[in-house]
């Protein structure tokens, strides 16, 4: 016999993900938040076939990436036309990383966004996970 209470379910969406990014870098400790200036975040399927190959990495290899000039490497003069600091968190990975785990999909999105948002900063590993435990 078929389970209709699933029936009506389908998977979260870029928009969704989107929304949880948002909501969990609003929970961000705000000493932490201040820091971040003026750094997009962006939601996409994967990572591209150039992010796939500069990485070697598959297109479930990567649950989110930063691009861009770290604070510590950042000059104080700004650049004309330089982007702007990225991260990407690429939500089919995500999702594949939560279908295999206990973790909540919001805990995944804040643990990727404060783990590349920390590599914008130089943190460790550590430090992070400090962040994370700072973090509603």
């Amino acid at each position: 016999m078929a389970d209709h209470r699933l029936a009506g379910l389908s998977a979260p969406s870029i928009s969704d993900i989107e929304e949880l990014a948002a909501e969990a870098y609003a929970s961000l400790p705000p000493d932490f938040r201040a820091l971040c200036g003026e750094v997009v975040i962006s939601v996409a399927d994967f990572p591209t076939q150039e992010v796939q190959k500069d990485m070697d990495a598959g297109p479930f290899d990567l649950l989110g990436l930063f691009q861009g000039i770290g604070l510590a490497h950042d000059s104080a003069t700004p650049e004309t036309g330089r982007m702007p600091n990225m991260v990407f968190l690429y939500r089919r990975a995500i999702l594949d990383y939560w279908a295999e785990h206990e973790e909540t999909l919001g805990a995944i999105v804040t643990h990727v966004l404060v783990h590349e948002i920390g590599h914008h900063f130089g943190l460790s590993d550590d430090d992070m996970y400090g962040i994370e435990d700072r973090t509603p």
